[in-house]
């Protein structure tokens, strides 16, 4: 019987002034990025802890520490790469992520996000699937406090 285990990923980052906001690895103009260690790519980060937690093999804090400045200023889709080498014989099947911000406007970036996920993971762009919605005005993304992300991977051995 094959190994076919399921993972959820969430994250969060803060707006802040001068920083860049990169969303899958995607640089999207807008006034505020994200605060973070890292480069703060909160859709990055929810998709490895997703793949992480799906092979029972904690999460990107376990295995990149804030304390380490080894990932200052990280490229998050680098780290995601070295996420794939660590879940080692697990393969991914599919991934789901869905990103919550009310500004800026994600779609016309949607398409670059995907196909910089699928790469980064050794998948076909068809099984990437990355969608944007806002909270209505409502929580802490609806005051434009942040970003937040939920993924889903699915990964067999």
């Amino acid at each position: 019987m094959a190994d076919i285990r399921i993972g959820h990923g969430y994250d969060v980052h803060r707006f802040a002034e001068n920083r860049r906001l990169i969303l899958g690895g995607v640089d999207i103009p807008y006034e505020y990025g994200l605060l973070g260690h890292s480069d703060a790519d909160v859709l990055c980060h929810a998709v490895s802890d997703a793949l992480l937690g799906a092979a029972a093999m904690g999460d990107i804090g376990k295995h990149f520490p804030d304390s380490d400045e080894r990932y200052k200023g990280a490229d998050s889709i680098m780290l995601l790469k070295e996420v794939v080498g660590i879940i080692g014989d697990y393969k991914v099947s599919n991934l789901d992520v869905t990103v919550l911000a009310q500004k800026p406007k994600l779609a016309p970036h949607i398409e670059n996000m995907r196909k910089n996920l699928a790469d980064a993971i050794g998948i076909g762009i068809s099984r990437v699937s990355v969608k944007a919605t806002t909270e209505e005005g409502l929580g802490f993304t609806g005051r434009l406090e942040g970003i937040a992300v939920h993924a889903v991977a699915l990964i067999t051995k």
